[in-house]
């Protein structure tokens, strides 16, 4: 016998779902950092053993979007209520369970195992964790509710337990050596935007998307020539900082992560290009792989 299915992982912002993401596939497939709107699209992270397969989906934080970008990332996250075979809902023990209730409502509907994970428990205290699972019963009656806290690991093991018990006989999806459904290009282009989301101020990283044009993978070593996109000429040199020592710093960093990543030696060319208002066009929104209506 052979399970095989889709488990699918949405939540509001910077509720931990990146961070569960990497604990549960062992690779670092998610960047996580501290910020909202890390994540910007739907990232598969593929678990394989002999007898299953597990296909976990990392989703953009829930949010009412503002302009075309945000729109485009809440499609993400409602694409995984309609393919899931099961439904990891993370939250946390410091937002409020009203929330987003229109997203809710729609979790609420789903004729599916829904695991709810109320994450970062080592931050409460267990009288307000015990209220706060209670009123998670009262909102999504039909969820199993699992108190965590995924990045010390706690009852991460006991998630991927429940998982697999609730996992659907099937066929494998995709080819047992393969863990994610994203291309190196991709990966590129997530952690160099995950330095400039950890080193730049205030709006600076959502205002900014990355490129890459070349990628040239030999043996031993890959050459990499990236562009990242801001949307004025002011936020262009901020991002190259002054006689270029800022974007020094991000390229130093991301080389570094690359080499770690792909196992070979990397030679990372970045420039700073301006695209206006890339967040609000379609064209080239689909450029960079979001996906529109």
């Amino acid at each position: 016998m052979h399970k095989a299915g889709f488990v699918n992982i949405v939540g509001n912002p910077n509720v931990g779902k990146s961070t569960l993401m990497n604990a549960l596939v062992g690779e670092r497939v998610s960047i996580a950092t501290f910020k909202a709107q890390t994540t910007r699209h739907r990232i598969m992270g593929i678990y394989n053993t002999e007898d299953l397969q597990i296909v976990f989906s990392d989703t953009p934080g829930v949010l009412k979007p503002n302009y075309k970008l945000q729109e485009t990332m809440l499609n993400f996250s409602n694409s995984a209520l309609t393919d899931a075979d099961i439904l990891l809902y993370v939250t946390d023990v410091v937002e409020t369970p009203d929330k987003n209730g229109e997203f809710i409502n729609k979790v609420k509907r789903l004729e599916i195992p829904i695991l709810l994970l109320i994450n970062k428990i080592d931050l409460t205290t267990q009288d307000k964790l015990a209220a706060l699972v209670d009123e998670w019963k009262e909102l999504i009656p039909q969820a199993e509710i699992i108190p965590m806290s995924a990045s010390n690991k706690f009852n991460v093991d006991y998630l991927m337990k429940r998982i697999k018990e609730l996992l659907p006989e099937s066929p494998p999806y995709f080819d047992k050596d393969q863990w994610t459904d994203k291309s190196s290009r991709f990966f590129v282009t997530e952690i160099i935007r995950e330095k400039i989301l950890l080193y730049y101020d205030k709006e600076i990283p959502y205002s900014v998307e990355v490129s890459v044009e070349t990628f040239k993978e030999e043996a031993k070593s890959i050459h990499i020539r990236a562009v990242i996109y801001v949307e004025r000429d002011s936020q262009k040199g901020i991002i190259i900082g002054r006689q270029g020592r800022a974007l020094k710093k991000v390229a130093t960093e991301a080389r570094k992560d690359l080499e770690r990543f792909f196992e070979k030696t990397v030679f990372l060319e970045t420039y700073v290009k301006v695209d206006k208002d890339w967040r609000s066009s379609d064209k080239e929104l689909r450029s960079f792989g979001y996906q529109l209506d």
